[in-house]
């Protein structure tokens, strides 16, 4: 059965794969020349970039931009090259990357906006926002900001920057490696202007550089938290975002462009072999899945196990209340925990729990999510295991106690042998659940399996293999996992024979 299913996968995977490859023949039309036809149209953006905003803005009540917002800039990419949107509005530098990649695609001549980037650096930390800014002045009047520049913008000097402190306290910085030439991933490595800017600031400081790559929109958050100590990640500089955090001084300008087809195809020219070789062979970029699909696995099996614990202990309370009136407080406490869990959002506990309740301490983050999932899940496991106990015959419970067996002894050895029973399918929806759900992890900078597939994406700016990829790896792990306790379900009902 699995060797079917393995076989089917893949023949599903390599077809719709090449169906991808194929699709871009057709040529969609363009329907945006000038920012003046930006009106009433499709616009990708974003989200927390300043493009979102100045789309938002623009046109008043008679010619709104109808914003679609994308955790990725790649996403709102692929969204245009599909047809789904018109334009994208974004920095000029990763436009151009992404248009160099994608050759149906070009940059309007207009600028929509010029603006300033910086760092962001923690309100109340003012120490450390003039230790950055002297660090940036330093390394302006020195040359080391030209050379690194010129690297990185305008491709002119093989110059990289390399850290010369070691072995001394960290300085965390949050990126987003998704946005070059500023922070990128090439080879295993973050590396951009951004990035070396910080390895100058961090020796000047003499510290060590710890990078924290995460979603985009999390990295202010992050810093204005005390989880990380500054932000570069092409930051543009407005007054809303003066009201929550500082801004070290400028170090380069750039522009808001818009990004359109072009009206002719010119992405034929790659079999389906170079996109897979490209995409996973290249510079090792399957690591990024193995590494993803690693974590995946860790947080999923012990935020399962923390779970079950939970769940067992809350539903042992419920039930002992429900059937004689004891364990008041901690059935209490189960409820209201029962209720703040299933009433919020997985990704609001996972950001509360790093950003609220663990802010002040250095915890490991694969810990913080084993936390979060154990704690969202046991609300729904202590639900699954008391409908099973309460699907044992209530007579079983009344012939135990006239033999003179204590409750909580019928309990154990009658009820939860044929509750786990009856759980068993249930629990295991649970766990393949939990598994999907471990792909938010990346909002606290965590590489699960789906993060590993959009570093791939971010490196490759393609989105079908990648995607297909991820899909199928998690489709191995629920269809095996279905398969192990399918089997298991038939054993213990021949034991029951």
């Amino acid at each position: 059965m699995i060797r079917n299913t393995l076989l089917l996968i893949s023949t599903l995977v390599l077809s719709l794969a090449l169906t991808a490859c194929e699709s871009q023949d057709s040529v969609l039309e363009n329907r945006v020349f000038s920012i003046q036809d930006l009106g009433h149209k499709k616009v990708g953006v974003q989200i927390g970039n300043t493009a979102d905003i100045y789309a938002s803005e623009y046109g008043g009540d008679t010619a709104k931009i109808e914003v679609e917002r994308y955790t990725k800039l790649a996403d709102a990419i692929q969204a245009l090259l599909q047809g789904k949107i018109d334009a994208v509005m974004s920095d000029d530098k990763p436009a151009s990357a992404f248009v160099q990649q994608n050759p149906s695609l070009r940059i309007l001549d207009e600028v929509f906006v010029e603006e300033a980037y910086a760092g962001v650096i923690a309100k109340g930390n003012q120490s450390l926002l003039d230790s950055v800014n002297l660090a940036i002045r330093e390394m302006k009047a020195n040359g080391i900001y030209d050379s690194i520049f010129n690297r990185y913008i305008y491709r002119t000097s093989d110059f990289q920057y390399t850290q010369k402190v070691k072995d001394a306290p960290k300085i965390v910085l949050a990126t987003n490696a998704q946005f070059p030439p500023y922070e990128y991933h090439e080879g295993d490595q973050i590396v951009g202007l951004d990035i070396d800017i910080c390895k100058y600031i961090a020796d000047y400081l003499g510290r060590t550089l710890e990078i924290q790559d995460i979603e985009f929109d999390a990295i202010i958050n992050a810093v204005a938290s005390g989880k990380a100590d500054m932000g570069f990640a092409g930051f543009s500089v407005t007054e809303e975002r003066k009201k929550s955090i500082h801004f070290t001084d400028n170090y380069t300008l750039s522009k808001v462009v818009v990004v359109v087809r072009g009206g002719t195809n010119e992405e034929l020219d790659e079999s389906f072999a170079e996109h897979f070789y490209k995409n996973f062979i290249k510079d090792a970029r399957w690591k990024f899945i193995l590494q993803g699909l690693g974590n995946t696995l860790l947080i999923s099996f012990f935020a399962a196990i923390l779970g079950i614990f939970i769940g067992f202990l809350i539903a042992m309370f419920r039930i002992n209340n429900e059937f004689n009136g004891s364990y008041k407080i901690p059935n209490a406490i189960g409820k209201a925990y029962l209720a703040v869990i299933r009433g919020t959002p997985m990704m609001v506990q996972l950001l509360i729990i790093y950003y609220v309740v663990f802010s002040s301490v250095n915890i490991n983050k694969i810990l913080v999510a084993i936390i979060a999932f154990g704690l969202n899940s046991g609300a729904y496991v202590s639900e699954i295991i008391r409908s099973g106990i309460k699907g044992v015959d209530p007579g079983q419970i009344e012939a135990g106690r006239s033999l003179g067996l204590r409750f909580r002894t019928v309990l154990l050895y009658v009820v939860y042998p044929q509750a786990f029973k009856n759980s068993m399918p249930a629990l295991t929806n649970e766990f393949i659940s939990l598994i999907k759900e471990t792909s938010i992890v990346g909002y606290i900078g965590l590489t699960d399996l789906t993060r590993g597939g959009d570093i791939i994406r971010s490196m490759t700016y393609e989105a079908m293999l990648p995607l297909l990829a991820v899909a199928a790896i998690y489709f191995v792990l629920v269809a095996g996992l279905s398969t192990v306790v399918s089997k298991l379900e038939k054993r213990m009902k021949k034991n029951e024979r």
